[in-house]
């Protein structure tokens, strides 16, 4: 779901900052960033996969990371695209949990990893940070649902417009009243994040490369007609912290 910030955007300027800092003041998340230690997995590693013990939040510094789900038919869905500035991991503060997705490196990451058990001693002696931390939570878990809900009740055409929003976002920079998503994503990249086949994302690009809502060149997509994307996936206008890859 998308909100109506390109609008203020200057030309070629890039989406505004939805990292998790942003849910933070300075100081708590100064906070944060002292507790966490460092790990670096090269491209195709795994920090963790699915049903396994959550103990650590990951602090994605450099690099990217996908977190996908596998469905009761065996197929990948992906999620989440966490690049720098992003934190995720599914621990529940003060009771144990499993990581409800995989995560993959897909470019060669560092992280800063928080143990659960030094997370909660934080929260407990900083009432403040964890007020901003249940709101961060609290963002991750609407915006699950989001993505979900966009899945279901939508079809596939709805799906695609939906991640198309969330991916002009999250990399789109405007110019010319057209927004360039300034990340480089297969059909088959598409295809796995609606629970799709790569078949029918060529199908429905086509489509709206036809009635000229979309242009792709080079493997880049550039989006010409917002406002159909928006209608498709009947758009709730969420905030720009919520309607991200």
């Amino acid at each position: 779901m998308a909100v109506s910030i390109y609008s203020l955007l200057n030309e070629g300027e890039s989406r505004q900052d939805t990292g998790v800092a942003a849910f933070f003041s300075e100081e708590n998340f100064n906070k944060l960033k002292g507790i966490m230690h460092t790990r670096k997995v090269d491209v195709h590693g795994f920090l963790f996969q699915e049903g396994e013990s959550a103990e650590y939040m990951y602090y994605v510094r450099k690099g990217r990371v996908k977190l996908t789900k596998t469905t009761d038919t065996g197929n990948k869905i992906t999620l989440y695209l966490h690049h720098a500035g992003d934190m995720f991991g599914h621990i529940t503060p003060f009771q144990p949990s499993v990581q409800a997705f995989s995560a993959e490196v897909i470019e060669a990451a560092e992280f800063g990893v928080i143990e659960q058990g030094e997370l909660e001693k934080l929260l407990l002696a900083n009432g403040d940070l964890a007020i901003e931390f249940m709101r961060w939570m609290g963002a991750m878990y609407r915006m699950t649902q989001t993505k979900f809900r966009d899945l279901l009740l939508y079809g596939k055409p709805g799906a695609l417009c939906s991640l198309l929003i969330r991916m002009s976002n999250s990399y789109g920079i405007k110019r010319d009243n057209q927004i360039t998503i300034n990340y480089k994503a297969t059909n088959m990249d598409l295809a796995e994040m609606i629970g799709a086949t790569r078949e029918s994302v060529n199908r429905m690009l086509s489509d709206m490369r036809k009635a000229e809502v979309l242009e792709i060149s080079n493997g880049t997509i550039v989006i010409k007609n917002m406002d159909y994307l928006r209608n498709t996936c009947r758009c709730e206008q969420c905030p720009i912290e919520i309607c991200r890859v």
